[in-house]
């Protein structure tokens, strides 16, 4: 079967193919930004994201833009969720608040990242364009999202939670369930966890879009 790389590059092959032929040129590939660092680390976490925000037209590698630390608005947020994640002990917002360019780097070269539409949009999403292309990719949608068995998956935004609901929930999954907080989650086979979040640019001060998701992951761990 090959390594993660390997079965990602073979897929976007096959997904290109797929797409009208004046949009393949545009598609933004994605996935595991270091496959071997992913593969290492524990938990394993995928972010399932949109699209990338590129009125540039796209055609280029999001694993890429993250080796190297770029966009720092989105994937500080990230870097903050990732680190706090991995740690044993409650992790005072002080260590957190500034990420400098190498931080960023080391933490989200253990992540794979996901955007469910691979076609650029523009800073607001056009749902209804967006349905379209998740519907015609839902197979690769769902093959992709197979790679990587994450033992994580943080859905980011309702409209992703909806598209993983219809195309990308395994039919073995039991209901969804709410932490204390109001926070919902999927509990797959093998402890694998599924959690219904905000998008890391949600306009929410930064301190409370990283506690809310970190609480409710060390709930649900806890029980």
């Amino acid at each position: 079967m090959g390594g993660i790389l390997e079965q990602e590059e073979q897929l976007f092959a096959k997904w290109r193919q797929h797409l009208p032929q004046n949009l393949r040129e545009s598609f933004v590939s994605d996935g595991a930004v270091n496959a071997d660092a992913f593969t290492r680390s524990a938990p394993k976490i995928l972010l399932l994201l949109k699209e990338v925000n590129d009125l540039g037209g796209g055609g280029w590698c999001l694993r890429e833009l993250l080796t190297q630390g770029e966009r720092k608005e989105t994937w500080d947020v990230v870097t903050r969720w990732v680190f706090a994640m991995r740690q044993s002990r409650e992790v005072d917002w002080s260590e957190l608040e500034h990420i400098n360019h190498e931080r960023r780097i080391a933490e989200l070269s253990t992540i794979a990242a996901m955007n469910l539409k691979k076609i650029p949009g523009g800073h607001t999403t056009d749902a209804g364009s967006w349905w379209q292309a998740v519907m015609r990719d839902s197979e690769y949608i769902k093959r992709q999202y197979d790679i990587y068995k994450a033992d994580l998956t943080i859905c980011c935004g309702s409209i992703v939670t909806g598209a993983f609901n219809e195309h990308m929930k395994p039919s073995d999954a039991g209901p969804w369930k709410r932490t204390s907080r109001g926070i919902e989650y999927l509990q797959l086979e093998g402890n694998r966890i599924v959690i219904a979040y905000s998008h890391p640019q949600a306009r929410i001060a930064s301190n409370l879009i990283h506690y809310g998701l970190i609480d409710a992951v060390q709930e649900i761990w806890r029980s």
